[in-house]
């Protein structure tokens, strides 16, 4: 199976949204079949075959998730990223501004869906591969 160590090394080549597609294919190539990432601190778990499981404790200061979701302005700070535009504690604290909590990533799907705090789904977007 895969180690946090593994994906942490994957994860380093990701400057913005734009690379995250490549990071993707790298990790699931490792063995990863999701994973679950929270803007309130970046803590995420990570998914393999089997029941497999394992974590990464939090990245930055706690984020305040807003209470209310802002799915247009969500969209808007997303697709910026997506081009580019933003590093990834910007985009983190876009999402809590936002009220995104957080966004599972199916390997199997090649999905990434955003959730608010109440667990709605804001968004579900395809993984470009």
């Amino acid at each position: 199976m895969f180690t946090v160590a593994q994906v942490k090394q994957a994860h380093i080549k990701v400057q913005s949204g734009a690379d995250f597609p490549a990071y993707i294919q790298e990790i699931k190539a490792l063995g990863v079949t999701g994973y679950e990432a929270f803007v309130s601190d970046g803590h995420i778990t990570y998914f393999g075959a089997n029941g497999f499981q394992t974590s990464a404790g939090p990245k930055y200061p706690e984020l305040v998730i807003a209470e209310l979701s802002d799915k247009d302005q969500f969209q808007a700070d997303l697709k910026a990223h997506q081009q580019g535009n933003t590093d990834y504690p910007t985009f983190c604290s876009d999402c809590a501004r936002s009220g995104i909590e957080k966004w599972m990533v199916e390997m199997g799907a090649m999905t990434c869906t955003y959730y608010d705090k109440s667990g709605n789904k804001i968004l579900v977007e395809v993984i470009p591969h």
